[in-house]
């Protein structure tokens, strides 16, 4: 069984990121490769620029809320996000990104005690994360089994291919 602990440096949104800031509606008919330039424009410019692969993001509560669209999450993964943690997503977001791979996890109150840039271990096994600086453990929602094994396939249907 895949290790589900990702270590990453994060950065931190607030409450209500919508799919269209996430990924803004005039680029939805372009490749991924062009819409993962365009992450976040209107609400973190230049964060497509300053981000790293494997980072990991922070957000407040209703994370992906807004239309169902599926490149939303999926040009997350694509720009190498490691993980979205935030205090409550959208539904439709959260289902999606387990479908793909991309690692979410619940953590409520996280935005009040993290700071942007700082380093951070997930444990999506236990629904921890550490504070890496500090050694502080946020408690966040345990995932069901089917969405564990999902993730550590890398996606359902990687998950549904190896049965």
């Amino acid at each position: 069984m895949a290790d589900l602990r990702i270590k990453a440096q994060i950065w931190v949104f607030g409450n209500d990121v919508d799919t269209d800031q996430i990924v803004p509606g005039q680029y939805l008919t372009s490749p991924v490769e062009e819409q993962s330039e365009h992450v976040f424009e209107a609400i973190s410019p230049g964060f497509t620029k300053q981000f790293k692969k494997g980072g990991a993001l922070v957000a407040g509560s209703n994370f992906g809320c807004g239309s169902s669209r599926e490149s939303a999450p999926e040009v997350l993964k694509h720009l190498g996000v490691s993980a979205v943690i935030a205090e409550s997503f959208a539904r439709i977001f959260f289902r999606n990104a387990i479908a793909i791979g991309l690692p979410v996890l619940v953590c409520p109150g996280i935005t009040g005690q993290v700071r942007q840039g700082e380093e951070v271990e997930v444990d999506l096994d236990r629904a921890t994360v550490t504070r890496v600086a500090e050694g502080k453990v946020l408690e966040g929602v345990p995932l069901n089994e089917i969405m564990l094994d999902s993730l550590r396939k890398g996606g359902i249907m990687k998950l549904l291919s190896a049965e």
